[in-house]
């Protein structure tokens, strides 16, 4: 079964380059446009990995990124923040679980090494 990553990030040009991206290399791609909906769609998909944009309506991601990291059921999810604003990257550093750092905009082959590195390819069996 392909390996699930969520991806929130309100710039619908960003979430279909990442979609598409990640749908290439055969994952399963959830997507969510706000901070607002995010919680429910990380406790409804139960993802492998999380993409998280800094800036989001509703809450931001920093702030679920504070929500995440204090609940049972998905503090253990790894999680690569994106952003465009560089100097967020300090606020996030104190969270075990944030294993990536991009800043956008980004190259797509830099972002698949980096889901790859920290899940392994879609259809790896986990060992």
């Amino acid at each position: 079964m392909a390996k699930k990553i969520l991806v929130v990030d309100d710039e619908p040009e960003m979430l279909n380059l990442i979609r598409f991206t990640l749908e290439q290399g055969q994952y399963d791609v959830v997507t969510c446009d706000s901070g607002r909906n995010a919680w429910n769609a990380i406790i409804d998909n139960k993802p492998d990995l999380l993409l998280l944009d800094v800036m989001l309506p509703g809450i931001d991601g920093y702030s679920l990124q504070i929500k995440i990291s204090q609940d049972e059921a998905t503090k253990e999810i790894p999680i690569i923040v994106m952003t465009a604003l560089e100097p967020s990257r300090t606020l996030f550093k104190k969270f075990e679980q944030v294993k990536g750092f991009m800043t956008k905009p980004f190259k797509t082959d830099a972002l698949m090494a980096k889901v790859e590195e920290l899940i392994g390819k879609a259809s790896d069996s986990p060992s």
